[in-house]
């Protein structure tokens, strides 16, 4: 298995499912910025509160404090990986082809039907797979726009080691 092929992999997730992916990291995000704040550990209101009155006791423990910025380097980690994938998402959403000419180069192709957002396809093992081809980020390439009639034979390529990463190859038309 290719190391590069399994980054494709991951990445096409979020390029196939452009438009649940916009909402749902658009709206994720503001959440996870805000738990990676540095006052934002469970209590830490208190604890200032504690810190003007002159209540807190000198020996804080020190593993609240670790664990504190282990959870905030956590949720900024997961914060960016959801803006990363915000950006993917926009970017299919915008037509630009972030996955699919590596799929169409690298992909094996095979024989498939086409049912409304449904993509059937059997791989070399003999795994048949039924996928989805999204109306907002379809999953043709070169061109994206190409009307694949339902119930038509057409062509797929998939990565191998990852045969959830496909395209329609609009080159060859339905057959």
């Amino acid at each position: 298995m290719n190391i590069l092929d399994t980054l494709i992999w991951l990445v096409n997730f979020p390029a196939s499912h452009g438009y649940a992916m916009v909402f749902i990291a658009g709206f994720s995000i503001l959440g996870l910025f805000a738990m990676s704040a540095a006052g934002s550990a469970p209590g830490g209101s208190l604890r200032r509160v504690r810190e003007r009155e002159g209540l807190l006791r000198e020996t804080a423990p020190q593993r609240g404090r670790i664990a504190d910025r282990l959870r905030r380097i956590v949720f900024r980690v997961l914060a960016f990986a959801m803006l990363a994938n915000l950006v993917i998402g926009i970017l299919s959403l915008t037509g630009v082809p972030v996955t699919r000419a590596y799929i169409f180069e690298h992909g094996q192709p095979t024989a498939a039907t086409i049912d409304g957002d449904w993509v059937t396809f059997t791989t070399a093992t003999g795994v048949e797979y039924t996928l989805e081809s999204n109306f907002f980020t379809p999953a043709g390439y070169p061109d994206r726009d190409a009307y694949i009639p339902t119930g038509a034979p057409i062509t797929v390529r998939y990565l191998p080691g990852h045969p959830q990463a496909f395209v329609i190859d609009s080159t060859q038309g339905p057959r």
